[in-house]
């Protein structure tokens, strides 16, 4: 994001109204620079809240049953579906004291609203700052009209006092560094930012085109462009302005730039060169990078970083050029395709040496992907929805969106419940999700549904991750010896492809029976047969859970700190994937390990610390009787070393920390 210009005098207003109001709204037209004020308002304040600023831009949020979770997501909560999502945000914010910003709200008044109401009831020491078109309505809410900047005076003798004209300098400079300030070029200057009625977005746009123009040039050429409604409102000016100001910069573009412009306005939120590719290139449009690049250098695209990203107003103006030209659909289908090609590239090379950089990319590309999955859904392509949900299955099942994953497969299956091979890959990564939430009637269900589809369909890999889900939810419910967990095993195992996934995932769920079993050197034993071929992939996640059912074992057979090394690997690895479930299983082993050893307050600290995760969470599958029992036993354990008192008192201070915070604290000790 380029430098920011002006706006002292609302900068100094916000300050002050944040210390008398919890709810700030930051209402104005679009491109009047509500956005960036709100950030640097926020930044400018920032150390007067010790948990800090967070941001949750809400643009690309298109149903308000999600906002929620979409909010949950920036404080890194998953929540599971038989809980209420609002529930674990309030909990979760509830006593910290910290500042939001939520960003872009008015195509989700209603849903904003009532979050708002429940955060700042619940979380007394939050303060929010909305940036709206729209003010939220709330009894409690202080509005702040975001105004243009105001435009200097036909006899101004000195711009320099004027921010409108201090923005296009700026920014013309970006483009013409030798831009002429002398007294007629600076009368120009005045004369433009007139004409755009002091809008931010507007002279921006005006400033790309600096480039070989005098600012004289350029305003002659707005005289002819720009002719404002007769007797219009404010409002109404401002909208045409912005609209002509995008039609203008429209115009000054090449035929294959006004074509990639319309293209890419199917991306709801930022995207990077790869995804413009994937979506906008042909034989029409053959060189996007270039093109890209040359939006950019027009400020029709914004780049932050190696991803670039349309504005609002830019966008609606791309769509409405995209219907015309009559490729919507089109671009709907070419959207939905580059995400699921990708998805499946991620999930067949999930289990090798780029699993951190597939993490980062599925994170960043939420807003792209819900979006792909919500067009499916709204548009009656119950195909699609099934592939790109079922496509999905390592960010629902081990990037911790448990709960989201749940909520598009849901739907899928429900729209399309006819027999179908496309639904058997859907089907057995509901069963784990079902699994991870503790819903064990469900898992099972799911997986046998997925069995019976896959073999109706003869798809023998579907088929033996479908029996690896039953197996698991048999495991979970007590309802499977070693040996039928190994007969599961070889079923499982005949119908897999030598690089499926699933290979990778038998043998911890072969040592979490023998485990289970008592059998502790044969778990062991499985593990580390295992770890050569993890490790000459590359591949890290199963690792870690490997490790961590390796800690289970050792601690079975009393090799305590052999448990507590293979724990805090675990650990480690899941908190760089950000495995919210993966990380809080290893924190609760490490409290097990720490009551064994005597150290009662450590014990209930990570209990706490814990407990806090799974309440955000959910009731996974680890929280079936057998981990239940385990748990309890640490938590008696724990209080008859130090006393009920201060037993309780070191759960609830873990119990009061956030998930790096208690994963650092696990690492430490």
């Amino acid at each position: 994001m380029n430098s920011f210009v002006g706006r002292a005098t609302e900068l100094d207003e916000i300050a002050k109204l944040l210390t008398r109001t919890r709810l700030l709204t930051l209402r104005g037209p679009g491109g009047v620079g509500k956005t960036r004020l709100a950030l640097r308002a926020a930044r400018n304040v920032r150390d007067d809240y010790p948990d800090g600023v967070w941001v949750a831009e809400l643009s690309a949020e298109t149903d308000g049953g999600l906002l929620i979770h979409g909010v949950a997501g920036v404080f890194g909560l998953h929540t599971p579906a038989e809980r209420p999502a609002l529930e674990s945000l309030v909990e979760h914010l509830a006593d910290r004291r910290l500042l939001i910003v939520l960003d872009t709200c008015e195509h989700l008044v209603d849903s904003c609203a009532a979050m708002v109401v429940a955060v700042l009831t619940g979380a007394p020491d939050v303060q929010i700052i909305v940036t709206s078109r729209q003010e939220l309505g709330l009894p409690l809410e202080v509005v702040m009209v975001v105004d243009p900047f105001p435009v200097p005076p036909p006899e101004a003798a000195d711009l320099a006092e004027h921010d409108a004209p201090n923005l296009f300098l700026d920014r013309a400079r970006a483009v013409a560094p030798g831009l002429r300030t002398d007294d007629r070029a600076m009368m120009a200057v005045a004369r433009l930012c007139r004409r755009l009625d002091g809008m931010p977005l507007a002279i921006e746009l005006a400033a790309s085109h600096m480039r070989g123009l005098s600012a004289t040039q350029l305003a002659d050429q707005l005289d002819v462009h720009f002719k404002p409604p007769a007797d219009g409102e404010g409002l109404l000016v401002r909208h045409h302005t912005l609209r002509t100001a995008a039609g203008w910069s429209h115009e000054l573009c090449t035929p294959a730039e006004r074509l990639l412009w319309a293209r890419l306005s199917i991306f709801p939120a930022s995207f990077d060169t790869e995804a413009a590719r994937g979506v906008c290139e042909d034989e029409r449009l053959p060189d996007v990078p270039g093109v890209l690049a040359a939006l950019a250098s027009k400020s029709v695209v914004a780049r932050v970083g190696d991803r670039y990203r349309l504005l609002d107003t830019i966008r609606d103006y791309g769509r409405d050029w995209l219907n015309e030209l009559g490729e919507a659909g089109l671009m709907i289908r070419r959207h939905r395709d580059h995400y699921l090609s990708t998805a499946r590239r991620m999930g067949a090379e999930w289990c090798g040496p780029c699993q951190l950089e597939w993490a980062c990319w599925a994170h960043r590309e939420l807003p792209n992907i819900r979006a792909a999955l919500d067009r499916c859904l709204t548009t009656g392509d119950h195909r699609g929805a099934l592939e790109l949900a079922g496509a999905l299955w390592v960010l629902w099942c081990h990037l911790g969106l448990v709960r989201e994953g749940r909520h598009y497969l849901d739907r899928a299956l429900a729209a399309a419940p006819a027999p179908d091979r496309a639904r058997s890959q859907p089907l057995w990564v509901a069963a784990h999700l079902a699994l991870i939430q503790g819903d064990m009637s469900l898992a099972r269900s799911r997986a046998e549904e997925a069995v019976e589809s896959a073999q109706r369909h003869g798809d023998g890999d579907a088929e033996a991750h479908a029996l690896l889900a039953l197996a698991e939810a048999r495991l979970f419910s007590g309802d499977l010896t070693p040996e039928g967990a190994r007969a599961y095993a070889l079923r499982v195992a005949a119908g897999l492809r030598p690089t499926s996934p699933g290979t990778f995932f038998l043998p911890s769920f072969l040592a979490l029976a023998a485990t289970f079993g008592g059998d502790f050197d044969e778990a062991v034993r499985v593990l580390r047969e295992a770890r050569p071929g993890h490790e000459a992939r590359g591949e890290l996640s199963q690792r870690a859970m490997d490790d961590y059912v390796l800690s289970l074992a050792l601690f079975g057979r009393g090799d305590l700190a052999e448990a507590s090394a293979a724990a805090r690997a675990a650990l480690e690895v899941k908190r760089l994937l950000r495995d919210t479930l993966g990380g809080v299983l290893a924190i609760d082993q490490l409290a097990r390990i720490a009551a064994a050893e005597g150290d009662g307050h450590r014990a209930a600290w990570l209990l706490g610390a814990a407990q806090r995760i799974w309440t955000t969470f959910g009731p996974p599958a680890t929280e079936a009787d057998t981990m239940t029992a385990l748990r309890e036993a640490v938590g008696a354990r724990a209080a008859c070393l130090i006393g009920e008192i201060a037993y309780a008192r070191a759960f609830n201070e873990g119990s009061a920390s956030h998930f790096e915070a208690a994963v650092a604290y696990a690492l430490r000790g």
